[in-house]
């Protein structure tokens, strides 16, 4: 599986952005599907996930963040909407074949990594 994040950019707090993550290869609509981040200095850490008809958020984006997806398009989508500076990163889309529900904020659970697309707010 491939996959291919898109659609980060600067923007100013308070503003919104919408992720994109392509893939190909495989059967995309029995996968499972995160988005992580990265900032400078830190960890990644998990952001959001869906796996069939579970939905899981951080606890610091819940509200704010969705996340969803189109098996027509092979796409998935993380609307991020009341930015703001805490969430500059560079954000990543992960895909699994299968994973428990446990296991969707665990990064190393996830098999395939898209290449990262950053994501900068200004205050």
């Amino acid at each position: 599986v491939q996959l291919q994040a898109s659609g980060g950019g600067l923007v100013q707090a308070g503003g919104s952005l919408r992720l994109s993550c392509a893939a190909s290869g495989g059967s995309f609509s029995r996968y499972a599907l995160g988005w992580f981040r990265q900032a400078p200095g830190n960890d990644r850490e998990f952001v959001s996930a869906i796996r069939g008809g579970d939905k899981l958020f951080a606890t610091s984006v819940r509200g704010r963040f969705t996340i969803s997806r189109d098996n027509a398009k092979n796409t998935v989508y993380l609307q991020m909407n009341s930015l703001k500076p805490e969430d500059t990163a560079v954000y990543y889309c992960a895909a699994a074949e299968s994973l428990i529900y446990s296991s969707l904020p665990n990064d190393g659970a996830w098999p395939y990594w898209g290449q990262g697309t950053l994501v900068t707010v200004s205050s």
